[in-house]
């Protein structure tokens, strides 16, 4: 009985996805879980697993095509079952002896007497080949008049081809549809530039005191909890202080109303090989260091495998990016709607800056805070980027919390 691989639904919103790629073709075995296909939504990408173990024998939908959540888009069939109608078995063949007819004899009638001599067998019996009668030759016929040759118009000649760019000359290209992800991203980042009043302020941080701190904690830590001490939870625990600060930066506007968040889900940003993907720490406000740190080391593998699912990207209050581990020196992140701010982090630079009186040199790092200037004004943004300045560069007082 053949098994169908349906659509799963992905999200509340979510109708229709699109078919990225069918990692399996029609007769390959596959394990119960196997990943067969990679599907775009659009918040996320995900691997569509064998509902069990068997062999892939239809696939109904090609890559690129959009079908609907809980559309059969494959049939397996279970392993085990045969694959293949059986045939009949073939009958032995008859030996060459009994083929052959025994002889028969003809008993004569009453009142006959038997011939002299004694019938040849039937399976011995010899025809002799039918000679052919003589054919009197055929009487000579005039042949007709062979036709006029018809003479063919001559042909144009061929048009020569066009000669073949070299790749990377002018005019070369390739086209390739944009996943259903991309599409949406796009779409919401559009729209957020059309629809917002967005504004970028920036800031310096010196993260002397916050790699100091990573460089004597970070082997007690590791052994403790299994995860690095990065740079994320820093900022995630600065933003929420700051957060708390300044509540215009984790509220949303909704008409004409302001609805105020009293949690914190922090979005964090992370560049999956399949795309952008942002999912959310939930209630981050109740959670320490080394729990922002394993839940962001879980986000970035699940998303490399295409295992986030719709829930853990849905919703948010605040966003955090990191150009900087691409190397950005500087940019202005887009808010992600319907939040009213995005805080951009930056490569590390060592730098020389001017402290108490004398040039030295410290690791660097450029913020950015784009927020919704129709919520948040300039006075409230530029004292949420310093707040989270002097928690960074005195990261103790994140936790006594002054």
């Amino acid at each position: 009985m053949p098994i169908d691989l349906k659509i799963p639904v992905v999200g509340e919103s979510i109708t229709e996805v699109q078919i990225n790629e069918w990692l399996k073709s029609v007769g390959d075995l596959v394990k119960a879980d196997e990943p067969v296909a990679v599907v775009d939504s659009e918040k996320t990408t995900f691997d569509l697993p064998a509902p069990q173990a068997g062999k892939l024998t239809k696939i109904f939908h090609q890559a690129g095509e959009t079908v609907r959540v809980g559309t059969v888009v494959a049939q397996f069939e279970l392993a085990g079952e045969a694959s293949a109608t059986p045939t009949p078995e073939a009958k032995p063949a008859a030996p060459a002896a009994a083929s052959a007819e025994k002889p028969k004899t003809k008993k004569s009638a009453p009142g006959e007497t038997a011939s002299a001599k004694p019938a040849a067998p039937a399976a011995v019996k010899v025809v002799a080949p039918a000679v052919p009668a003589p054919v009197a030759p055929p009487e000579p016929v005039e042949a007709p008049a062979a036709p006029a040759p018809v003479v063919a118009p001559p042909k144009p000649p061929a048009p020569k081809p066009a000669p073949r760019l070299p790749v990377g000359a002018e005019g070369s290209e390739e086209i390739v549809p944009m996943t259903m992800l991309r599409r949406t991203v796009a779409r919401r980042l559009v729209e957020a530039q059309q629809t917002m009043a967005m504004l970028t302020t920036f800031n310096e941080i010196d993260l002397s005191s916050v790699q100091a701190l990573r460089k004597e904690q970070q082997a007690a830590f590791e052994k403790r909890y299994q995860v690095r001490l990065g740079l994320m939870s820093f900022f995630v625990k600065a933003t929420i202080d700051a957060l708390k600060q300044f509540p215009q930066l984790n509220a949303e506007l909704r008409g004409n109303d302001i609805v105020y968040h009293n949690y914190f889900d922090i979005g964090v940003a992370i560049a999956a090989e399949r795309g952008l993907v942002v999912p959310v720490l939930r209630d981050a406000g109740r959670m320490g260091f080394a729990e922002v740190e394993q839940a962001i080391s879980d986000f970035a593998k699940r998303a490399n495998a295409g295992k986030l699912l719709p829930a853990e990207l849905a919703g948010g209050t605040f966003t955090i990016t990191n150009g900087g581990s691409f190397g950005s020196l500087l940019s202005t992140p887009i808010i992600n709607p319907p939040q009213t701010g995005i805080l951009g982090m930056h490569t590390i630079q060592e730098r020389p800056v001017a402290v108490q009186g004398q040039v030295v040199i410290r690791p660097m790092m450029y913020v950015a805070l784009t927020y919704d200037h129709r919520l948040v004004d300039g006075r409230e943004a530029v004292l949420f980027l310093r707040r989270i300045k002097e928690a960074l560069e005195n990261p103790v007082r994140m936790l006594i919390e002054i």
